[in-house]
């Protein structure tokens, strides 16, 4: 991974911009094809930088590039405002930031889950890789969502219930840091919605949380790993009927769903790496 990362930055080193210099100005998409509920994007940027992005729908209406909003651009690694973004020991292991921010006025909806896939020949997967795929909001702190990852010459693939800015890092956390912060992280937005979704709905899932909480902390992480599974199942179940599903451009809609199942599906992907171990 050390020899890898030493030889991605002499490629990088020839395409970024100074420290405090941020983005460069290129929208950076070179390719689009639009397809039934699926869209994929070919990212070309200077020095070589690039990737190949698949963005894929459950069920959506109005889907094209303008209403998706994507674009992508180079960022500085050193940039102190991007590392404050991140998390302690997290850092851009690939200095491309694709942002997707569907303008207010398209027409793009969505219910469920958005997943995003990505490929690059910049990077190159090892088993054990340190490498994921982190999200944030505009401007705002980046997590991990990783959902999914692995060779050719590195994939990774995430779950989301929105939009927002994407990027490549090595994440030198231990799982265990990982697994503890995706499970409040979790708990938090299952708080956040609580007049959303009905009592007893909310008391199933908050028990189910708490109880794969409890098996992790005893060292039963296959335990955990069904907890979670039970959460995603009674979340899928109830979704559009008692928990709300749906994203709308107008951003007029929170898809609870949707948001608790992307952080489910992630938690689940650090749980399984902990198994592995």
């Amino acid at each position: 991974m050390r020899r890898i990362l030493a030889v991605l930055s002499v490629v990088l080193g020839m395409a970024l911009p100074a420290a405090g210099q941020g983005l460069l100005n290129t929208q950076g998409i070179a390719g689009v094809t639009v397809g039934g509920s699926s869209v994929s994007v070919t990212v070309s940027l200077p020095g070589g930088l690039g990737a190949d992005v698949t963005l894929s729908f459950e069920d959506v209406s109005g889907l094209s590039l303008v209403n998706l909003g994507a674009s992508a651009r180079l960022v500085n690694p050193l940039d102190p405002a991007l590392l404050a973004r991140l998390p302690g020991g997290v850092v851009p292991a690939l200095p491309v930031l694709l942002r997707i921010e569907p303008p207010p006025t398209g027409s793009l909806t969505f219910h469920g889950i958005a997943t995003l896939e990505i490929h690059t020949h910049n990077l190159v997967y090892v088993p054990g890789s340190r490498l994921r795929l982190f999200s944030a909001p505009l401007g705002g702190a980046f997590e991990d969502v990783t959902v999914a990852m692995g060779p050719g010459s590195y994939r990774a693939r995430a779950d989301k219930g929105g939009f927002s800015e994407f990027l490549i890092v090595s994440d030198t956390r231990t799982v265990d840091q990982v697994i503890t912060y995706k499970l409040d992280r979790l708990e938090d937005v299952l708080d956040e919605y609580t007049a959303s979704i009905p009592g007893s709905l909310y008391d199933d899932l908050e028990d189910r949380l708490a109880a794969a909480k409890a098996a992790y902390v005893s060292g039963a992480t296959a335990d955990a790993i069904e907890e979670v599974d039970g959460f995603l199942t009674v979340v899928e179940q109830h979704s559009g009927t008692e928990i709300p599903d749906v994203w709308r451009s107008a951003r007029d809609r929170n898809n609870v769903a949707g948001y608790l199942r992307a952080g489910a599906m992630t938690l689940r992907f650090s749980l399984e790496l902990k198994r592995g171990l």
